[in-house]
């Protein structure tokens, strides 16, 4: 492991026991005493990792921080704290650290936590592959800050009893958030229940949340235990919290409080031990002023609130999703693909993606199923993406048929011979396929306007 690291402690004895560790795995190490000199010494040279300790006599851990992240937003910084409360590693990650680690260290925990603190310098600089990023819990992926900054609160949250609020606009992947704050908890041995709160009526979603005894209504048969049942010593993820009407929410806020349920037609009650996540793409808080959702429910939810950010606040996430899903629709559909011309790439990311990454990824599985060559083209988008470019955007489609007025028929074809030959990588089979001609006649255009060299 190569790399200069700048290791931050006003202990000393610590401070001395560090570099000697870190030298020993082929590390540069340079050392500062306190949080100001932290900061200039960053300012005055580059560093692949900062590692400093919170509590100092000067300027503090999380302050160095803020100054550091606004300096240089590259540099990943890991903090090192005595105090492993959830709000010091929640704060510490909301102000940008890269990731946090326990004293007294655990040194496998240590270097670990620098190769990947080292290998997302790398990625956010550009030296790095295309990957999703090492911390990222399975199955999210993005290399954004907006993204390593959820997954560094996933990973602090995660093991903790706390209600979840997951916020965030439709097809962002909230429940994979769930998903990862489970299998990330003591709690992952155990069912994850999932109840979408939207898709029942109120007297189905009230059965199905706590059950039933036989006899109870119409058609229940037999006595049926409820989802909090099934989800005891579990995680359940309640989606579409804001959908809930208002007379079930008090059952709900109930059955928090107290940890126990009462099947529809029973007078005993059931203990149970369940973590509760939410989410909604709802504003809960303009919905309690407008009386809609209970203000001691939201409360009581709201213990640690994670925002999940839409598509269009991470773009450069979007070629990573986008190559993604060409590989998962791929196999699905046994075929397969180079990847995306450069034109269908540039159509993705300046799309704003409404749907979020269920649209993208739904655009992608379309292209895998009608594009009929091995590489998918602006062809093979929905006709929603490619309208973009027929408005003719500064710099793109619109403004180069715009410089083409005036010119000659033969010039203007070479021009857009030359440009299809870029964009697809000077492939000629797949210029060909977009240009609509033959690869005989593309040949024979492309010796005509001296373009086969």
């Amino acid at each position: 492991m190569k790399a200069r690291i700048l290791v931050v402690d006003d202990d000393r004895a610590h401070l001395t026991m560090l570099t000697a560790m870190l030298e020993s795995w082929g590390c540069e190490v340079e050392t500062a005493s306190d949080g100001s000199g932290a900061v200039a010494m960053v300012r005055k040279k580059a560093y692949d990792v900062v590692l400093t300790d919170v509590r100092m006599a000067e300027v503090d851990g999380i302050e160095a921080l803020r100054q550091i992240r606004h300096f240089n937003p590259c540099l990943p910084v890991l903090i090192m704290t005595a105090y492993s409360s959830v709000d010091t590693a929640v704060g510490a990650l909301k102000a940008g650290a890269f990731d946090y680690l326990h004293k007294p260290l655990d040194f496998d925990e240590l270097r670990s936590g620098l190769e990947r603190a080292i290998e997302h310098g790398a990625l956010r600089r550009g030296e790095g592959g295309e990957g999703g990023g090492a911390e990222a819990p399975a199955g999210m992926i993005g290399t954004s800050p907006a993204m390593r900054e959820l997954f560094g609160m996933i990973r602090a949250v995660a093991p903790s009893e706390a209600s979840v609020l997951v916020l965030g606009e439709s097809g962002t992947g909230k429940e994979l958030v769930a998903r990862a704050l489970h299998e990330g908890s003591p709690r992952s041995a155990r069912r994850l229940v999932t109840v979408n709160c939207a898709a029942l009526a109120e007297n189905l979603l009230e059965s199905e949340l706590f059950g039933h005894e036989k006899g109870a209504f119409t058609g229940a048969q037999r006595q049926r235990d409820g989802l909090f049942v099934q989800a005891d010593g579990g995680t359940m993820f309640m989606d579409e919290i804001g959908e809930m009407p208002l007379a079930l929410q008090a059952k709900l806020l109930r059955a928090l409080q107290q940890g126990e349920v009462q099947r529809l037609g029973s007078d005993r009650p059931v203990r149970v031990d369940v973590r509760i996540i939410a989410a909604t793409n709802r504003d809960l808080e303009a919905e309690v002023r407008s009386g809609n959702f209970r203000e001691d429910l939201y409360y009581r939810l709201n213990v640690i609130a994670l925002r999940v950010p839409a598509l269009r606040e991470r773009p450069e996430d979007i070629p990573l999703l986008a190559r993604h899903f060409l590989g998962r629709f791929a196999q699905r559909n046994r075929k397969a693909f180079r990847g995306f011309s450069p034109r269908a790439m540039d159509l993705m990311l300046r799309h704003d993606w409404p749907g979020n990454v269920r649209e993208l990824e739904n655009a992608v599985e379309r292209a895998v199923i009608l594009a009929p060559g091995d590489m998918v083209t602006e062809r093979d988008l929905p006709a929603g993406l490619r309208a973009a470019e027929a408005t003719g955007g500064p710099g793109h489609e619109g403004a180069a048929h715009d410089s083409a007025a005036g010119q000659s028929l033969e010039d203007a074809e070479r021009e857009a011979i030359a440009r299809t030959l870029e964009q697809v990588g000077h492939n000629k089979s797949e210029a060909a396929r977009v240009l609509g001609v033959t690869r005989v006649t593309l040949r024979s255009k492309m010796r005509k306007f001296g373009l086969d060299q």
